[in-house]
């Protein structure tokens, strides 16, 4: 227990520094506004409104924010610029809020699609995945369904040593879908709680796309009806707005369940984590901000709202 809450307090650090120039750009310039401006009005929410939207907080987040935002400073009587700050911070973290069934797929038996396209952190954030399950106790397989790439079953095989999970894989250029009813017949005799599959990453064709992954979801849907089942949808941080693009293109091929948001270190568009589950309905599930296996949680929005406000949390 002691080691796990280390643990936490160690990705809160790293998330806290990721975020940095985040806090510099977009909650910087909100501090200024909250501090420097002698009332509440409508300029006062027009300069604040610019703020989210140009900080890849998004339109929609950014207007059920704003919109509830007003409420409260009309009905608590709110003079105080300042004063907002809380209540912002507050709205924002229920705007994140990840329903409590959000995790039950992982106590298994389950089948996890990872899906989005290359040079996202896909190959790698199946991987931090498995170790995060078999930390928690799962059994664990992957499936190198991505035999597209040239080498893609190589990089994961890489990453399942560093793992130390099991890898059902096929040979480049096979069909994805032998490769999935191998590992699905492979999961169900070994007894396995999570099965998760990396797909391929293409988008350019997306009627490829959507007929691979429909073929795929009967073959599971076929061989194993009685697993729980995930869609899981890769996207990096770093590309904002254009994260929220890719989102939108993949929701049309396949029933998003939830985003893992990868490169989150470094990255000025901290604030697409909250434009994610505004825009789409699609909850952020993981979070990312490094390289290494443990560099990947499961999404907690109090830590990520601390982070990025850079306030205190005992949870942490």
């Amino acid at each position: 227990m002691a080691e796990e809450k280390e643990k936490k307090k160690g990705f809160f650090a790293r998330l806290r520094e990721g975020l940095s120039r985040t806090r510099d750009g977009v909650i910087s310039g909100m501090d200024r506004l909250f501090s420097g401006t002698a009332q509440i009005d409508g300029d006062f929410y027009e300069e604040l409104e610019e703020i989210m939207i140009t900080g890849d907080i998004g339109v929609s987040a950014t207007d059920e924010i704003m919109t509830k935002l007003k409420k409260q400073v009309r009905e608590q009587h709110i003079k105080d610029p300042a004063q907002c700050r809380e209540l912002l911070i507050q709205n924002i973290r229920e705007q994140m809020h990840v329903g409590e069934d959000a995790y039950d797929f992982e106590k298994g038996p389950s089948v996890v699609l990872i899906i989005g396209v290359n040079g996202v952190g896909k190959t790698t954030s199946v991987a931090k995945l498995a170790s995060i399950y078999k930390a928690d106790g799962r059994k664990v397989l992957i499936a190198a369904a991505d035999t597209f790439r040239a080498a893609a079953k190589d990089q994961l095989e890489v990453w399942c040593q560093r793992a130390g999970v099991d890898m059902i894989s096929g040979a480049e250029g096979a069909d994805p879908g032998s490769v999935v009813y191998d590992a699905v017949t492979a999961a169900k005799a070994r007894h396995t709680d999570v099965l998760l599959i990396d797909t391929a990453g293409r988008l350019h064709n997306k009627k490829n796309l959507m007929q691979e992954l429909a073929k795929l979801d009967r073959i599971i849907s076929r061989e194993y009806p009685d697993c729980k089942r995930e869609n899981l949808l890769v996207l990096d941080a770093a590309t904002g707005q254009n994260a929220l693009s890719q989102a939108r293109e993949f929701s049309d091929v396949a029933k998003l369940t939830g985003v893992v948001l990868t490169k989150m270190d470094g990255t000025s568009k901290g604030g697409i984590a909250i434009a994610v589950q505004s825009e789409l309905g699609i909850p952020v599930k993981y979070i990312g901000v490094g390289e290494q296996l443990d560099d990947l949680q499961r999404f907690d929005p109090d830590a990520y709202v601390a982070a990025l406000f850079d306030t205190s949390d005992e949870e942490c």
